[in-house]
């Protein structure tokens, strides 16, 4: 099989997976022994509750987003459009897919072409960060962003993944000083996350210094892509060896509260196993400036534009009720709510 056909039936295999097994992490977020303070006398009106915030100097509608997926395959078109479509519907920000196909040229589609259809809300670009180190540039990235008039840069990390893929891009040698220059260098700014095993402190201290604008911590609790490389392979001995690593990574919970502990004055993403509205509200009161979401908007994605639209105004009712039960009136109150761990 060539490079090309290999990219190809890699992306829509992860596609057909995600939809069709259970790859689930055998963690979970950590997210349910998380507990907000129950308010019996609100005075405030549920109708006036106000989810707007800012990110990276953009105005948005909801403290959420569609987290990046897939694109570059004729199948990955239909769920983008239906996903961008419903992001500029409801104003909130969405990730797009990795872009490496896109890069290559070996992407006829419009996957990562939103912006006629999203015409006022951020799109944030993505390439895995490991490709600085197989050829990728700040010329490349620059292009990237040209391609998608996206609003920001996405360098994902995923060292997990590439070390289980027979494929996989291995050599993760001295990125820290790459992500510094593009950091400096590109015109818009960068998000580091993870793909699902979570951001150590360490880790989001280097990033820190690296220069990012931002970081999307991506804990263990939702789609683990060790199990993905297991249903993808037909090889026993890969597969027993990706099963090793189902229950691998930071809890979400875990990952958000320490690095918030830090204090490193740098917009935080929440993401990996968030399902509701009310853990999308645990997560922004934990410290989190944004909460990003996959699995569910994949699902619906597939569908059709109203299903994704469906799905972001239940999160959007399910967060309000749970302000409105909180006593707090916006966003900022939320981070002063009171929290309590039960096991």
């Amino acid at each position: 099989m060539s490079q090309e056909s290999e990219i190809f039936t890699r992306k829509n295999d992860h596609i057909r997976i995600n939809l069709d097994e259970d790859v689930r992490s055998g963690l979970t977020s950590g997210l349910e022994h998380v507990h907000l303070e129950h308010c019996a006398l609100p005075e405030i009106s549920l109708d006036e509750i106000d989810l707007s915030t800012r990110f990276l100097g953009y105005d948005i509608k909801l403290p959420f987003f569609i987290s990046s997926m897939t694109g570059g395959t004729k199948e990955s078109d239909r769920i983008n459009i239906h996903l961008a479509e419903a992001a500029q519907e409801m104003q909130i920000p969405i990730g797009l897919g990795s872009q490496r196909v896109a890069l290559e040229k070996k992407a006829e589609s419009n996957s990562f072409q939103l912006r006629n259809i999203a015409p006022d809300i951020p799109i944030f670009a993505n390439i895995g960060a490991v490709q600085l180190n197989y050829g990728v540039g700040l010329p490349d990235c620059q292009k990237l962003i040209e391609l998608s008039s996206a609003n920001a840069l996405i360098l994902h990390l995923n060292p997990l993944q590439e070390a289980l893929q027979p494929e996989g891009n291995i050599n993760f040698h001295d990125l820290l000083p790459k992500i510094d220059l593009l950091c400096r260098k590109l015109s818009v700014p960068v998000i580091i996350k993870e793909v699902g095993w979570g951001i150590s402190p360490s880790v989001a201290l280097n990033l820190k210094n690296a220069g990012v604008s931002a970081i999307d911590i991506a804990g263990a609790g939702g789609t683990s892509w060790s199990q993905v490389e297991y249903y993808r392979t037909a090889n026993e001995t890969d597969r027993r060896i990706a099963a090793q690593f189902a229950d691998w990574g930071i809890p979400t919970a875990k990952a958000l509260k320490d690095i918030v502990s830090l204090d490193l004055c740098l917009p935080l993403i929440a993401s990996g196993g968030l399902g509701s509205g009310m853990d999308i509200a645990k997560c922004l009161a934990l410290g989190a400036d944004l909460c990003g979401l996959a699995g569910k908007f994949l699902n619906a994605g597939v569908k059709s534009t109203e299903a994704v639209v469906e799905v972001i105004s239940e999160l959007k009712q399910e967060l309000q009720i749970t302000l409105f039960a909180c006593g707090a009136p916006n966003l900022p109150s939320l981070k002063k709510v009171g929290i309590s761990y039960r096991e």
